[in-house]
């Protein structure tokens, strides 16, 4: 059993020095000046039955403070709950940033409905705004003010062809206090943002909340044609882009938040499981892998550290303990973003095992045909 201990200890040591510093929460927006001239922005928003979070999210987007052309083109993909009506009526009560409505119906067989409803948005947009950039974000993303003014200023600054935030999720119960931080620092484990952000690198990741693109970047590498049936579009979108020769920055938010809550856990568990195993490739060994490695890092630690005290020996409960403190340690800044008591730290195993179980109810639903379900449509491995 010390082995495991042991084993468990060196993984941490590694993660907390050789994975990126992914633990960190200050990667946030580089360095920026406003430009000599600011360039024409087309705000695309690819929206299926939103009504319930449009309210706090669209007006965000029609309010803008930017200084040059910009237009918001918000794309209803399918949506029974009156979605496109209301984008039109808190428009004209609202103002601000032009809006255009608009449907392009169902999906043609091999695209996704959120890349279909993108791709309709983008020729929309060439026709009426010729844009420099697209600004790609949810319908339950909202913007403060000067958002897409500060997106800008920093591709321009740092001459970036794909910018993206990592929008601050909802944390309200006690579900999405349990599990959103967690959801974060995972992401950041699997893409340390510094890596993402280092030019040359082979690791491409994006936040699809918040995608500020060059067109001339988007053309280039064919997006999104050349990822319609991606499930996980966000983070392929970023390697199409960064496969092309474009240069791309990830980064934690501190104008942009997600205002969709997830009260209960099951609408939590089906956020992740929709997509983890599309995530590992549809692939029985990479899920194993994961399933293993999983344990071995978040669950070994507390079992160690109980079995070395029950009777196993000082050094079992010493490795496991180490292990559980460089655990708890570089879960500490995501806490702090969120907002979230430091003693929550040690929760993180549970959390993780949680994950694990997601991972795995992913995969039997795409082997049962139901895998990466969303919103009443499911899509078969690519």
């Amino acid at each position: 059993m010390e082995w495991i201990g042991a084993g468990s200890l060196l993984a941490w040591v590694w993660l907390l020095l050789g994975q990126g510093f992914f633990w960190r929460t200050d990667v946030r927006l580089p360095a920026r000046r406003d430009p000599e001239r600011w360039p024409s922005v087309a705000v695309v928003v690819p929206a299926r039955d939103e009504a319930a979070v449009l309210p706090d999210s669209l007006p965000s987007l029609l309010g803008q403070k930017y200084p040059g052309r910009a237009e918001v083109f918000l794309v209803d993909d399918g949506s029974t709950d009156g979605t496109g009506a209301l984008a039109r009526r808190l428009a004209a009560a609202r103002g601000g940033l032009p809006l255009t409505v608009s449907s392009p119906g169902e999906p043609e067989p091999g695209w996704t409905g959120k890349l279909w409803a993108v791709r309709h948005g983008m020729a929309l947009a060439r026709e009426r705004v010729v844009p420099e950039y697209l600004l790609l974000t949810d319908a339950d993303i909202a913007h403060d003010p000067d958002s897409l003014r500060e997106l800008v200023a920093a591709a321009r600054s740092a001459e970036l062809d794909l910018v993206s935030q990592m929008a601050r999720l909802r944390v309200v119960t006690f579900w999405e206090r349990l599990i959103v931080p967690a959801f974060v620092y995972f992401f950041g484990q699997l893409y340390p943002f510094r890596r993402v952000n280092r030019h040359g690198a082979r690791t491409a990741a994006a936040a699809g909340g918040c995608v500020l693109l060059r067109a001339e970047a988007a053309e280039r590498a064919g997006i999104p044609e050349a990822i319609r049936y991606a499930v996980i579009d966000d983070v392929t979108l970023a390697r199409a882009v960064k496969r092309s020769g474009g240069r791309i920055w990830l980064g934690l938010a501190d104008r942009v938040d997600s205002v969709r809550p997830y009260p209960r856990p099951a609408e939590l568990w089906r956020m992740v499981s929709r997509s983890a195993y599309a995530q590992l490739r549809h692939r029985p060994l990479l899920l194993l892998g994961t399933v293993l490695g999983l344990a071995l890092v978040y669950l070994a630690p507390p079992v160690a550290l109980a079995t070395g005290l029950a009777g196993g020996g000082p050094a079992l409960a010493a490795l496991g303990g180490a292990a559980w403190a460089v655990m708890c340690g570089t879960y500490l800044p995501m806490l702090r973003y969120y907002g979230q008591p430091l003693w929550a730290a040690p929760l993180l195993p549970f959390t993780a095992l949680l994950y694990l179980l997601m991972t795995v109810d992913s995969a039997v639903q795409h082997y049962r045909g139901r895998g990466a379900a969303w919103k009443g449509r499911t899509y078969p491995a690519p």
